[in-house]
C-alpha cells in the first residue's frame, strides 16, 4: 500500500532475506560452480525463494502486497527478532553475491540490483538510523488489522481468525515497541500517539460489528472479543507510556538527520543517478526558471483580472496578486470530498480522447475519507493501491475532509486547493498519475520490481503526469492553468530545497514559513503542514522532483533519438511497463531497447 502518495520500500520490515537458511545438501563450493555455469537460471530460482521467505519474515509487508498467506502472523520487534534478521540477511547477501550480475540479462540486473539494495539498506536501517529506536511512530497494530479488516480476498471468518491469532500477541508488540522506544524525537512521538490514538477505533464498533455477524463459534466470537480488549488495552498503555514517559522527560532527540545520514538514506531509498547535492543544486537552478515563467504568464494575465489598475514592478509581487486571484476560485468546505469526486470521470475521458496510454476500467478507484489511524502526517490526500498479489482489490484514494477545522483555516486550504491546483491534484493521485501507474506496477512480470517499489519513481510520474497532460492540452492551455501548475511544481521544487535544509542545514520554521509563501506562494496552512512533514519524514520529499525531472530527461533523449517515429502513447506505456523500478534502471532498459 502507498501512503504520503506512493507505496515505500519498508526497509524497516524484519529480515527480508531470510530466505534459503538451507543448501539444499549442495556445497558452496558446487553452488558457486553452478552460477558461474549459468547465472540467469540460477537467479530465477533465487528470486521466488527469496520472495517466499520475504513475505513469510514480513507478514504485513506481505498483507500490503496483496500475499495472504501469513496474515495471521505478528513480528514482535525485539532485539531477539532483530538479531536472527541480521543472521538471515547475511545468509542472503552470500547468496546473491555467488551470482554474477555481469553475465544477467538486462531486466534481470536490474532485478539483482533491487534486491541487493534492499539487503543493503535494511541492515543500514536497522544498525545505523536506528529509527526503531527514535521513532514512536513505527509501531502501530491497528493498520495491519484493518488492512485484513477492509480485505474481501478471502471470507470474513477467515479474516477474523487472522486477526484475532495476530492480535493475541499485542501485549508483547507494545511491551518491545515501549522497550525499543530510547530519546525519541518530539514530533515523532506526538505522531505515534496521534496515530495510535485513531488506531483505537479499528478495533471498535465496525470490527465488533463483523465479529457479531461472522459464522465464527460462540468460543470463538468471545475469544476474538477478549483479544481486542486486551489490545485496545495495550494501545492505551503504549499511548499513556509515550504521554506520561516519553513527553514529561523532555530528553528529545533532533529530527534533524545530518549531512551523512541524509545522503546515506538519500542513496538507499531514492536510487538516482545524482547525489543528494546534485539534486538540491538542479532544484535551485529550477527555482529561478519557474519564476521566470510565472512572470511572464502573470504580465499577461494582469490586465484581464485587474483591468485598468498600474501592473506591480515587482514580479513576486505581481505573481502573487494574479495567484491569489485566481485563488478565489474553489469549492466549498463541506464540499471538498465531493469535488474531487466530480473530477475524476474528467480526468479519464480525457486521457482515453487524448490516446495518452491505455486505461483499464476493470480496476476499480474508490474514493474515501482518509481512515483516522492514517491522519496527522501531513499529507491530505494519498492512493492506497493494492499489491501484485491482490491485482483485483480496489484502490483507495484517500482525501482528508475539512470537516472540523476552524473556518480560517478551511478557508486558506481551499485557497490552495482551488478549482485550478485541485485539478492538477487529482491527476498527480490518480489519473493517470498514482492509480494509473500502479495499476500498470501490478501487471509487470517482474514481481521483483513490483515489490520493492521506487518512490521516486513512483512520485517522478505522478509529477510528470501533470506536465504531461498540460502538454497534451489538458485545461486548453491558458496561462490561468500554466501559471498554477508553475506554482505547484514550484512546490515540488521547494519540497527538495527544504528536506535538504531541514536535514543537511538549520533551516526554521519561521523560515521555513517564509521560504514557502514567498516563493513557493503558498498558503499559511499549506506552508505549515509542509513544515510538519519534512520534520517527520527524510529524503521522501525529495523524492519527487528527483523522480520527474529523470523521466522528462529520458522522454526528452528518447523524442530526439526516434525524431517522427516518437509516441508519446507508446512512451508513457512502456515506461510503465517496468513497474516500480527506479528511473535510472528503467532508462538503461529502454534504451537497451
Amino acid at each position: 500500500m502507498t501512503h504520503l502518495s506512493s507505496p515505500k520500500l519498508l526497509f524497516a520490515s524484519l529480515a527480508a532475506a531470510a530466505l534459503l537458511t538451507s543448501c539444499g545438501g549442495k556445497s558452496d563450493t558446487r553452488k558457486l560452480a553452478e552460477a558461474d555455469a549459468q547465472p540467469e537460471a540460477v537467479f530465477e530460482r533465487f528470486k521466488p525463494r527469496f520472495i517466499d521467505s520475504l513475505w513469510y519474515y514480513n507478514p504485513e509487508w506481505a498483507s500490503g502486497a496483496g500475499y495472504h498467506k501469513y496474515d495471521s502472523l505478528l513480528v514482535v520487534p525485539n532485539a531477539g527478532r532483530r538479531q536472527i534478521d541480521s543472521a538471515f540477511q547475511a545468509r542472503a547477501r552470500k547468496q546473491l553475491l555467488s551470482i554474477d550480475v555481469q553475465k544477467l540479462s538486462v531486466n534481470n540486473q536490474t532485478d539483482y540490483r533491487l534486491i541487493e539494495n534492499y539487503l543493503n539498506g535494511v541492515r543500514w536501517y536497522a544498525d545505523t538510523l536506528r529509527d526503531w529506536e527514535w521513532n514512536p511512530a513505527n509501531y502501530n497494530l491497528a493498520s495491519s488489522v484493518a488492512e485484513i479488516l477492509n480485505g474481501r480476498y478471502q471470507p470474513l471468518d477467515r479474516r477474523l481468525r487472522s486477526i484475532s491469532l495476530k492480535i493475541s500477541r499485542a501485549t508483547d508488540y507494545y511491551e518491545a515497541a515501549k522497550a525499543n522506544v530510547k530519546q525519541p524525537t518530539k514530533e515523532h512521538t506526538e505522531l505515534g500517539i496521534l496515530q495510535n490514538q485513531g488506531g483505537l477505533n479499528v478495533f471498535g464498533k465496525a470490527l465488533l460489528d463483523s465479529v457479531a455477524r461472522s459464522g465464527l463459534s460462540g468460543q470463538e466470537k468471545q475469544q476474538l472479543r477478549d483479544r481486542i480488549t486486551v489490545a485496545r488495552d495495550a494501545i492505551t498503555a503504549y499511548v499513556d507510556f509515550l504521554k506520561k514517559e516519553m513527553l514529561p522527560a523532555g530528553k528529545f532527540r533532533s529530527f534533524r538527520l545530518g549531512k551523512a545520514l541524509f545522503d546515506q538514506k538519500f542513496n538507499y531509498d531514492i536510487q538516482s543517478s545524482y547525489t543528494a547535492d546534485q539534486v538540491y543544486q538542479k532544484a535551485q537552478q529550477h527555482r529561478t526558471e519557474l519564476l521566470h515563467d510565472m512572470g511572464k504568464r502573470a504580465a499577461r494575465l494582469w490586465p484581464k483580472y485587474f483591468a485598468g489598475q498600474p501592473m506591480p514592478t515587482d514580479s513576486v509581487v505581481l505573481i502573487k496578486q494574479v495567484i491569489s486571484k485566481l485563488s478565489e476560485k474553489h469549492t466549498t468546505q463541506a464540499g471538498f470530498v465531493a469535488a474531487v469526486k466530480a473530477q475524476i470521470p474528467v480526468l479519464v475521458k480525457f486521457v482515453n480522447d487524448h490516446q495518452l496510454l491505455t486505461q483499464d476500467p476493470t480496476k476499480p478507484l474508490v474514493i474515501r475519507e482518509t481512515p483516522l489511524y492514517m491522519r496527522g502526517s501531513g499529507a491530505g490526500a494519498s492512493v492506497s493501491a493494492p499489491g501484485p498479489y491482490d491485482k483485483a482489490a480496489d484502490t483507495y484514494y484517500n482525501v482528508e475532509p475539512l470537516d472540523g477545522q476552524p473556518a480560517a483555516q478551511a478557508q486558506s486550504y481551499l485557497r490552495e486547493y482551488n478549482d485550478y491546483t485541485l485539478q492538477i491534484l487529482n491527476i498527480h493521485e490518480a489519473i493517470p498519475g498514482h492509480y494509473t501507474q500502479l495499476v500498470y506496477a501490478n501487471r509487470s512480470p517482474s514481481i521483483i520490481k513490483a515489490v520493492f517499489s521506487n518512490g521516486a519513481m513512483i512520485e517522478g510520474w505522478a509529477v510528470y503526469a501533470e506536465r504531461m497532460m498540460l502538454e497534451s492540452g489538458y485545461g486548453a492551455g491558458t496561462d490561468e492553468i500554466w501559471l498554477m501548475w508553475d506554482k505547484w511544481n514550484m512546490r515540488v521544487t521547494l519540497n527538495t530545497i527544504l528536506d535538504h535544509e531541514v536535514h543537511v542545514g538549520t533551516i526554521t520554521e519561521a523560515q521555513t514559513l517564509a521560504l514557502l509563501q514567498r516563493d513557493g506562494f503558498q498558503e499559511e496552512s499549506e506552508a505549515r503542514n509542509k513544515w510538519r512533514r519534512a520534520t517527520l519524514s527524510q529524503v521522501q520529499l525529495s523524492s519527487y522532483f528527483t523522480g520527474y525531472t529523470a523521466i522528462y530527461d529520458l522522454r526528452e533523449e528518447l523524442k530526439k533519438r526516434e525524431g517522427n517515429d516518437f509516441s508519446l502513447k507508446a512512451f508513457n506505456e512502456q515506461f510503465l511497463s517496468y513497474g516500480n523500478a527506479p528511473v535510472k534502471y528503467i532508462r538503461e532498459m529502454m534504451l537497451k531497447k
